[in-house]
């Protein structure tokens, strides 16, 4: 098993890991460790996550047709219907 030794911490941040670990019943390696793997977890589930945009993107799908645009909003236009409660309009 790997060790790892960590210089330079805060006295405050030791502090708080060493209050953690106590309010845990753990100890500060056992907090530490815990928190790391936590992190490391939660980043690891974020990056393989798909992001706001890209689920939009895969509920919508996209736009796939080969005809030019004037087609395609001249046929749209031509299938629509005028009200029966206006047939004249406004």
């Amino acid at each position: 098993m790997a060790n790892l030794q960590v210089k330079g911490i805060d006295d405050r941040l030791y502090d708080q890991l060493k209050r953690q670990a106590a309010l845990e019943n753990r100890s500060v390696s056992q907090e530490a460790i815990l928190m790391i793997k936590y992190h490391l977890g939660t980043r690891t589930a974020q990056r393989t996550a798909a992001s706001p945009a890209e689920t939009l993107l895969q509920l919508a799908g996209s736009w796939e047709d080969d005809r030019p645009a004037e087609v395609i909003i001249d046929e749209i236009k031509a299938s629509r219907s005028n009200s029966q409660r206006f047939p004249d309009g406004f």
